[in-house]
């Protein structure tokens, strides 16, 4: 089974497309591919990005228990 690439490889793999979209040289069908590429890296990257932020947007109680970090109790604490 193949190993998942990481999120900075992928990233690259993403600009890469971009650039040779951009320079707009590539044959059609090779174009469409790549697009189609792009589009999955696309998911995939913001996919991992997301659970990222879930995961540092928890804290702790006192109890150890993970609890979500609520912006808008900070927010609405500040404007009191």
């Amino acid at each position: 089974m193949a190993e998942k690439e990481s999120f900075e490889q992928q990233l690259t793999d993403l600009q890469k497309i971009v650039e040779q979209l951009e320079q707009g040289d590539v044959p059609l069908e090779e174009a469409l591919k790549q697009f189609q590429t792009g589009v999955e890296l696309s998911k995939q990257l913001q996919s991992t990005l997301d659970n990222a932020e879930k995961t540092l947007a928890k804290l702790m109680d006192d109890e150890g228990h993970e609890i979500p970090f609520d912006t808008t109790q900070k927010e609405d604490d500040n404007h009191q």
